[in-house]
């Protein structure tokens, strides 16, 4: 089974234009997202694919594979989808390219069990428990709701579900950490962004909205997804006081 990890890197963000290259500590984001992930040893092979030659020249400067896709790639799942035309892999581990604190145990815990039939449809997304109140009205954070058998059954950027008649629940969080089948990234490339997913602004609304079946799986994630100027300062701030402690 090949297994590889995928960086989606998109220099044109509108709320935060050139978010790969943002300095942390001395090195571009980008960079520390790739260095957790190579450090999986269920990972085959790692590459950043991105959408300007900028962030191409960065990756050949830190000795970074990448693929360049197109820049009218809307969503890191198109990307995602393009780049499994060029690379050809089993599954596909797709890590935000704005998690640079994630742990190299959350990547492993999205790698499928080796009987896992990789031409079948397979779509697996990370999650964590929502720890932070203020991430509960932050709607850069996704939350989750999920059946009893851990598949999505609607997302959302408010806080779901509504206590009304119990409050003896945590939230859970949307963790930037997927994995998919060649089969499912073709689903996403074939299927047109419906209205619910236009609405939240949440790509793996796709699935959901169409009937397939997206599957949400714990991790003991403590990672902080870089969406405003405000997180890249707290990242900053943690790596610095790691780097700081020797760790």
């Amino acid at each position: 089974m090949k297994v590889t990890a995928v960086i989606p890197a998109r220099y044109g963000s509108s709320r935060f234009p050139g978010k790969p290259l943002a300095d942390i500590c001395g090195k571009p984001m980008i960079w520390w997202v790739h260095e957790s992930v190579k450090k999986s040893k269920l990972i085959d092979s790692v590459y950043v694919a991105c959408d300007d030659q900028r962030i191409v020249e960065m990756c050949s400067k830190l000795n970074i594979r990448s693929v360049m896709t197109s820049e009218k790639c809307s969503t890191h799942l198109d990307r995602l989808y393009e780049f499994s035309t060029i690379v050809d892999s089993d599954f596909y581990i797709n890590v935000n390219g704005d998690e640079p604190l994630i742990e190299t145990s959350c990547i492993n815990d999205l790698v499928p069990n080796p009987d896992e039939d990789p031409n079948q449809f397979y779509a697996a997304n990370g999650m964590m428990i929502l720890n932070d109140p203020i991430d509960a009205i932050d709607t850069s954070k996704i939350k989750i709701a999920v059946d009893t058998l851990g598949y999505g059954m609607y997302m959302s950027r408010t806080p779901i579900p509504y206590p009304k008649s119990n409050s003896e629940y945590k939230l859970k969080k949307f963790v930037g950490v997927q994995c998919f089948s060649k089969t499912a990234l073709k689903f996403v490339h074939d299927t047109p962004r419906g209205p619910i997913e236009s609405i939240e602004d949440i790509d793996e609304y796709r699935f959901l909205e169409n009937g397939r079946k997206l599957k949400f799986i714990m991790t003991n994630a403590t990672t902080l997804s870089v969406d405003t100027t405000k997180d890249l300062q707290k990242v900053r701030n943690i790596i610095s006081s790691r780097l700081n402690g020797g760790l």
